[in-house]
């Protein structure tokens, strides 16, 4: 049978003259990539599942150029299509030079399906949104971005569409006892990237920006990894072992393998062996099962440079420290990890992280303290603490106290600079030169905003939190002044009065909010230029339009 394009082409990463592109076709079949004015790049599929997928490295392109590339299968050109009414997807490169190059990001997070698929009526999506924007010019240097980082939600396994839940039904025996309404096996997910990733304005943007990836708990499930008693209760459960181990193969497949640069491609074990065997269905199948009992640690966190930017993605779920006394946003290892990417040949630090390290002030105190009461030695008040950690998603930065007190400590260090702190680059007589801002992106609350850390010493560094969520999805009515009141004085202090009583301390710096919240659906644009940094926040009205919601540039 002849090959298809199901997914894709979406284009991954662009490192120096080499591009990787990911595609997913109905057909096992030879996939060639052919750039104009040179480079180009070949590879077969590998099976798992019965789906069928390639990675192709495109070798050989022009140094700051754009080039219009072609997808061909078995010698059949597939990509652009014939009937394509959009503007060529292209391969841009930076310049081999490219220090004084500004970088250009769009980020957020939280998007459901498209909206002819959805169960309920969202406001316009804003990745559409700015697809629609970019084909208008897509070469303009204004509107292009360097890369999009999605930072969680990609898909929803347990929120899922009517035309999901459809196909579930029709698919499911009778005795199956797992949720109704929710994604379990691999083939299901795959049903989630097909209805999101064919969008045709999502699809185009993804053919032609290059873009990174990490999950967040709807990817798996709601609460993923909260704590170590919600781990041992889904343990339990009879169809948990099937959706985990096919939501983490399945993210491995289609989001993280293209996070990864060319040469980490080359080097990556799983993917060596994937691409080996007739059929990959046990490998990945035992990569899932193995990765979540915690057999065989896999590091899901990754970085790469743009330009003068350093990216670094923060895993916040997967290898979570759940063991109460000592919980942990990352294990040891992986942070000592993030600790080396922190320190480098850079001028900005960006760090994607799916769960805002800086949430709203009294929010902020109530995951403090429930942290504290769900380790209580006293088993009803543990197990009281442990039920409002459920009920309210009481599980971001604040309620992994160490790893948040960790996160500002090297934060601070970094931006103090100076020859005895771990700086990030030497500068004259041997000092350490303090990064020109650090950035930390973030997703998941359904609202959009800007705060900046305050650490109370003359630092040259600004550090700041900016949130962009979600992308289409959407806040209920009634806690958008819930949530806009945790943002004032009188919550902070009121809620910072309950967690002293259970003996959580204030932090070591403050922070303040400079723009927002804004509860629509949004994309955000951080733009790096020399030394400045500027994130502006764009909504979609109900035409579908992007309009400015926030700007604020750093250093002030």
């Amino acid at each position: 049978m002849t090959a298809h394009l199901l997914i894709g082409p979406l284009l991954r990463r662009v490192a120096g003259t080499r591009a990787t592109i990911w595609v997913e076709t109905t057909e096992a079949a030879f996939v060639r990539v052919e750039a104009e004015g040179g480079g180009s790049g070949s590879a077969p599929t590998f099976t798992a599942y019965g789906h069928h997928y390639a990675i192709v490295v495109v070798e050989g392109l022009r140094p700051d150029a754009a080039s219009a590339y072609q997808v061909f299968l078995d010698d059949l050109q597939v990509w652009p299509s014939q009937e394509s009414t959009y503007p060529p997807s292209v391969i841009r490169t930076r310049p081999a030079d490219d220090a004084e190059a500004p970088v250009r990001l769009i980020f957020g997070s939280c998007r459901e399906a498209t909206p002819n698929s959805s169960a309920r009526r969202l406001p316009p999506d804003a990745l559409d949104a700015y697809s629609r924007r970019l084909m208008t010019d897509p070469q303009n240097p204004e509107l292009r971005p360097d890369l999009i980082v999605l930072l969680g939600d990609q898909v929803y396994a347990d929120e899922t569409s009517t035309k999901v839940k459809r196909f579930l039904k029709r698919r499911r025996p009778a005795h199956h006892d797992g949720p109704s309404d929710q994604v379990i096996t691999f083939d299901e997910y795959t049903k989630l990237y097909l209805e999101s990733w064919r969008d045709p304005e999502v699809r185009w943007l993804f053919a032609t920006v290059p873009s990174v990836m990490i999950f967040d708990d709807h990817e798996l499930i709601d609460d993923w990894n909260t704590s170590e008693s919600w781990h041992r209760e889904m343990l339990e459960k009879p169809w948990w072992l099937e959706r985990i181990t096919s939501g983490l193969a399945s993210y491995w497949v289609y989001q993280h393998l293209g996070n990864m640069s060319p040469d980490e491609l080359a080097a990556d074990p799983l993917l060596a062996k994937v691409t080996t065997v007739d059929d990959a269905t046990d490998l990945l199948h035992e990569f899932g099962r193995t990765v979540d009992s915690g057999e065989q640690p896999y590091q899901w966190s990754y970085a790469l440079d743009v330009g003068r930017t350093r990216v670094v993605m923060l895993d916040n779920r997967c290898s979570r420290v759940l063991t109460p006394d000592r919980r942990e946003m990352l294990p040891a290892a992986e942070w000592n990890w993030f600790v080396d990417q922190a320190h480098g040949e850079y001028d900005h630090l960006v760090v994607g992280s799916s769960l805002p390290w800086l949430m709203p002030p009294a929010i902020h105190y109530l995951e403090s303290w429930n942290e504290s009461i769900a380790a209580s030695r006293r088993p009803w008040v543990a197990a009281y603490g442990e039920k409002l950690r459920r009920a309210f998603d009481l599980e971001h930065w604040a309620a992994f106290g160490r790893s948040f007190n960790a996160l500002g400590e090297l934060f601070r260090r970094l931006g103090e600079g100076g020859t005895g702190a771990p700086g990030h680059r030497v500068g004259a007589g041997g000092a350490y030169a303090a990064p020109a801002s650090i950035s930390v992106l973030s997703g998941d609350v359904h609202h959009s905003y800007v705060a900046e850390a305050d650490f109370g010493t003359l630092m040259a560094t600004p550090v700041m939190q900016l949130t962009c969520s979600p992308v289409h999805n959407q806040v209920p009515a009634l806690m958008r002044p819930l949530m806009r009141f945790s943002w004032s004085r009188a919550a902070a202090q009121a809620v910072r009065g309950i967690a002293r009583s259970a003996g959580v301390r204030r932090p070591a710096w403050r922070w303040k909010r400079l723009a927002g919240p804004y509860f629509g659906n949004a994309i955000s644009t951080l733009r790096l230029t020399g030394r400045k940094a500027t994130v502006r926040v764009e909504g979609t009205d109900k035409d579908g339009n992007l309009f400015g919601v926030a700007e604020v540039t750093y250093p002030r």
